[in-house]
């Protein structure tokens, strides 16, 4: 049983994770409807406001978490960077509270 067990978990478990990649945005360094593609800084801050954005996400179709119309890796630079600033990067847990980091 345990033979076949694993195999299958494994599978399942590797589908899943699959299934739950990213596809690609075709409206990347496309303009929106006021001629403009979000770029380094717009992302930054998109970043940092993301938490509150995502909990009004939730209430209204207006508002949306991540920009589509982005200049591509330098939008994701940024936006994984506010992300950071905001959220922190989990570096306070490697130090112990006895001592200074």
């Amino acid at each position: 049983m345990k033979r076949v067990f694993v195999p299958v978990a494994a599978t399942l478990v590797l589908a899943m994770v699959m299934g739950c990649a990213p596809g690609p945005n075709r409206l990347v360094d496309s303009p929106d409807e006021d001629g403009k593609v979000a770029g380094f800084w717009k992302g930054l801050w998109h970043g940092i406001i993301a938490p509150v954005t995502f909990i009004v996400s939730l209430f209204t179709n207006k508002v949306h978490l991540y920009e589509v119309h982005n200049s591509g890796n330098w939008y994701n630079l940024g936006f994984l960077l506010g992300m950071v600033i905001i959220l922190g990067c989990g570096s306070g847990g490697a130090c112990k509270r006895s001592r200074r980091c």
